[in-house]
């Protein structure tokens, strides 16, 4: 069992930066590949960012190449998205969540997830 909680959303202006964080608690957090997905009002959820359990390897949606960065710490049982240059359309609810898979995208990939935190970029 992994539990999730995300941290560090807010508000933010077009252009600007903002990272969310996800504490995991529980058993063999260093076993799972962590991913973001998102949610925006009356859209379904979204595949944002993954990372392996060990950090090596990484993928992204195309919109957030070269502006959105995952990574993770296995010591600390954190996993952190960095977001720069945000989009109005990067406007939404954030989750992370924990796959056995190595590199998920899918999201019934993902066994576990958290609660959310709200990104919301002004245009």
């Amino acid at each position: 069992q992994v539990q999730l909680v995300e941290s560090g959303g807010g508000l933010v202006q077009a252009g600007g930066s903002l990272s969310v964080s996800c504490a995991a608690s529980g058993r063999r957090f260093s076993s799972y590949a962590m991913g973001w997905f998102r949610q925006a009002p009356g859209k379904e959820r979204e595949f944002v960012a993954t990372i392996s359990w060990s950090g090596d390897s990484t993928y992204y949606r195309n919109s957030v190449k070269g502006r959105f960065t995952i990574s993770r710490d296995n010591a600390k049982n954190t996993v952190l998205l960095q977001m720069n240059s945000l989009k109005p359309e990067d406007t939404a609810v954030y989750y992370c969540a924990a796959s056995r898979d190595p590199i998920p995208t899918l999201i019934r990939k993902y066994e576990y997830w958290g609660q959310g935190t709200q990104v919301t970029v002004s245009s």
